[in-house]
């Protein structure tokens, strides 16, 4: 019997550091970072920015208001991780000189063709970075 609760206690103190360590991952997380956050009971997540973590509530933004989740209420929640910029440019450069043909036929009124120069520049929107889990509630923990 000794031996049955002192495995039972165990596991729930595994299971308490597990989801501590996991909200360690959460704390890690830079204000301003797109969250997702799964609440008990609702299929849509709250689409958020990160503002703040206490050990009892995640503090986020959602349109402009400040508010506050309480931990024992989130399922899980993912973040879009922050990469570098988006964009990518694209520059070339091609020099033109003169043409065979159109340097043996002068037209009046237009001078000699020239060596010249043309650039483009394109510019480029990359995607966004998918979602990343980083906490999940666990399953039988102890509520605090």
């Amino acid at each position: 019997m000794a031996r049955r609760i002192f495995l039972f206690l165990l596991i729930a103190v595994a299971a308490a550091w597990a989801a501590d360590d996991a909200w360690s991952k959460v704390k890690a997380l830079k204000t301003g970072t797109e969250l997702r956050v799964y609440k008990k009971g609702l299929r849509q997540p709250v689409l958020a920015q990160m503002d703040e973590l206490t050990d009892d509530n995640l503090v986020v933004i959602v349109k402009k208001t400040q508010t506050a989740i309480a931990r024992g209420d989130i399922d899980r929640i993912e973040a879009r991780p922050q990469a570098g910029s988006r964009l990518t440019t694209e520059t070339t450069t091609k020099e033109t000189g003169p043409d065979a043909k159109s340097a043996s036929e002068q037209t009046p009124g237009r001078g000699v063709d020239a060596p010249g120069e043309s650039t483009s520049t394109s510019v480029t929107v990359g995607s966004r970075p998918d979602f990343e889990l980083v906490y999940r509630r666990a399953q039988g923990a102890p509520k605090k």
